[in-house]
């Protein structure tokens, strides 16, 4: 019995490394491409917190804002309270 081909029985291997290879080298290209998109996705992400934060900045201004207001108007309903009082 002689082998159909030149090379010795049994040495046939299959092209396993050449396709994990080639996996491997698309996995690793796809990744590559994919980079940008993540980039992207941090950076809205970064930009959605900093939104938040800014908006939470103006709200806690106002209510500081609204606060002084109702203090400034308890203190002249007091300070009108009082002269009624008085006269």
């Amino acid at each position: 019995m002689t082998s159909p081909t030149s090379e010795p029985i049994g040495s046939a291997t299959p092209n396993v490394t050449i396709t994990g290879a080639n996996d491997s080298r698309q996995n690793r290209t796809r990744e590559m491409q994919l980079i940008p998109e993540a980039m992207a996705r941090a950076h809205m992400h970064d930009r959605l917190r900093e939104a938040e934060a800014e908006r939470q900045a103006v709200r806690l201004v106002a209510a500081r804002r609204m606060q002084r207001r109702a203090e400034r108007a308890s203190l002249r309903a007091r300070r009108a309270l009082a002269m009624a009082v008085m006269h």
